[in-house]
């Protein structure tokens, strides 16, 4: 990037503030008297011109202000964003909304995705934790019908997978109890790997029951992401540049196709390098879809344990230093909830 003079700095800023609260084109007679500059409007004439020749403002109409493109917020977010935290009070309200709700994955998972969308005021998506790698716990087999067992698993961190097996003959819930018990405690805090490699000494029944864990678990292995909770989506379609263009409404279907938003996830922040906040402009070149907007990802979890993903989508005029404050603070607080309840 260009680098700007600290005076240009100031004006790219106030540019960006204010195109962010108006969504109108900002000129320079507005800027010097809207903030008492101690510069002319001819001179910030000057510096605007200077900063759409370097690209980081454009101008959509001979006669319009400027608005910021997408280098100009590229440059704001990584070189003049200050860190920020969100007020005290703010803080203490989200903290109590937790911790008033009911320790459930999926409560707090939707309360995440609320807190988000109403404090951004822009489209937010939180998957649920995702075990890094899965490990037995419990298995239970449960006689239904004639032939029918219904076949439950837990892994730790709480999953429940469970299936309906036919066997080749009735078995007594004495058996299918005295194999489940067998079973937990030969496989108990194995992974996937693991099972397999005990599997091999079985037979029969404990044998094919097996089996089905060892698939169970290595599907769960293969996923990139736990169930994904999406809110606020009538906050973005409310904003002007979604209102009005299709292509920036496209964004939207990102959070709804779940190949493509795999495939966001496992190259952002799902990536073993990323870390911290991370906020993708334009869709930085590799997502058509998200040309006319931004969002703003973070990682939460407890490494080696289990992690998830949570983030906010909306227009690029979004005010970075909230969403960015607000996805961090949500995050930690999705850290904590990870490694008090899965950490075991």
């Amino acid at each position: 990037m260009i680098e700007l003079t600290d005076r240009q700095k100031v004006i790219l800023s106030l540019v960006i503030r204010e195109y962010t609260h108006t969504a109108v084109p900002v000129g320079s007679k507005n800027l010097v008297e809207h903030y008492r500059l101690e510069y002319s409007p001819a001179t910030v004439r000057n510096e605007l011109a200077a900063l759409t020749e370097m690209g980081y403002l454009r101008q959509p109409h001979t006669s319009a202000g400027r608005v910021p493109t997408e280098d100009g917020y590229r440059y704001f977010v990584g070189r003049l964003l200050q860190r920020t935290e969100l007020p005290d009070e703010t803080r203490r309200t989200i903290i109590h909304q937790f911790y008033q709700t009911h320790r459930d994955i999926d409560q707090w998972m939707r309360l995440a995705a609320s807190v988000l969308a109403h404090q951004s005021q822009g489209a937010s998506l939180v998957t649920a934790p995702h075990l890094m790698e899965s490990r037995f716990k419990h298995l239970e087999l449960i006689s239904t019908r004639g032939r029918q067992v219904l076949v439950v698993l837990v892994t730790v961190g709480g999953q429940i997978h469970q299936r309906i097996m036919t066997l080749n003959e009735p078995v007594s819930q004495e058996q299918l109890s005295a194999i489940g018990n067998r079973l937990t405690g030969l496989l108990n805090g194995k992974d996937a790997r693991a099972v397999s490699l005990l599997r091999s000494q079985l037979l029969d029944l404990d044998f094919e029951v097996a089996g089905w864990v060892e698939d169970q678990m290595r599907a769960a292995d293969a996923l990139v992401s736990g169930e994904i909770y999406l809110d606020g989506i009538t906050n973005v379609l409310a904003e002007p540049e979604f209102a009005e263009s299709e292509e920036a409404r496209r964004a939207l279907r990102v959070l709804e196709e779940r190949s493509v938003l795999q495939d966001l996830l496992s190259r952002t922040v799902l990536s073993e390098h990323a870390s911290g906040v991370q906020v993708l402009i334009g869709g930085e070149g590799n997502w058509e879809e998200l040309s006319q907007c931004s969002i703003v990802l973070a990682q939460y979890g407890a490494p080696g344990v289990a992690v998830g993903t949570l983030g906010v989508l909306g227009p690029m005029r979004m005010s970075y230093g909230r969403t960015i404050s607000t996805v961090r603070f949500i995050s930690a607080l999705l850290s904590d909830f990870v490694a008090e309840t899965m950490g075991e």
